[in-house]
């Protein structure tokens, strides 16, 4: 636990620290430390991490970063939850970056990356109708990506896919950010359509699945 004199801006409330396989973005299969942040605003329909909705430890900031430390790692991805929900993650967004790491952010796109480092790789998800919190998406972000960043669509039904597409040409995403993802949500939309949509449009996105829920689909949040 940190030092009770440390400043409440110096400390973040962690769920979990590991070291995995990334299972998304442009960065799939490459061994990274994962650090997610405890809470989220919001709720969406298919959300495979409750568990970080609460609970969590505090520590300073620059305790997770010699944690990440043992680890030895390359990359390493601040995820939650919603991890800019703590004023915090921006701290330790750049600490990470100042170790030389390679970091990335994954976020809702519900609050403002205007504070986040540049050296940071943002992975925003912009949410779609079927995730029911359309309406908390901060359009002002889009504005602030470049081509270090990635555009994420998590995809429950053909409406959100023509959604996603209509989002592709407002936005002119395929030529602001490295990558648009598209990702069916496992329960809802069988991925090998989503891969046959795609195709037949001949998008400029690039399709995922989620490599750790096909490896480890026993341990929640891997």
């Amino acid at each position: 636990m940190p030092d009770t004199h440390t400043a409440d801006s110096d400390l973040v409330r962690i769920t979990e620290v590991f070291y995995s396989l990334q299972g998304e973005t442009r960065t799939v299969g490459i061994p990274t430390v994962f650090i997610r942040l405890t809470g989220c605003p919001l709720r969406c329909v298919y959300c495979d991490t409750e568990y970080a909705f609460s609970g969590g430890e505090l520590y300073s900031v620059s305790q997770v970063v010699e944690q990440v430390a043992t680890y030895a790692p390359r990359y390493v991805t601040v995820t939650g939850g919603e991890p800019l929900a703590q004023k915090s993650c921006i701290s330790l967004l750049s600490m990470l970056c100042d170790a030389g790491y390679e970091v990335s952010l994954e976020t809702s796109g519900a609050i403002s990356i205007a504070d986040v480092d540049a050296r940071v790789a943002k992975v925003v998800d912009l949410k779609t109708p079927g995730s029911k919190e359309l309406e908390r998406n901060d359009y002002s972000n889009i504005a602030l990506l470049t081509t270090s960043d990635q555009v994420k669509f998590v995809i429950c039904d053909r409406q959100d896919y023509e959604w996603a597409r209509s989002m592709l040409d407002q936005y002119a995403l395929p030529g602001r950010v490295s990558d648009v993802l598209f990702s069916p949500v496992r329960d809802s939309l069988d991925g090998a359509v989503l891969a046959h949509w795609i195709v037949e449009d001949n998008l400029p996105v690039r399709f995922q699945l989620q490599l750790h829920k096909i490896l480890w689909a026993d341990q929640p949040g891997r």
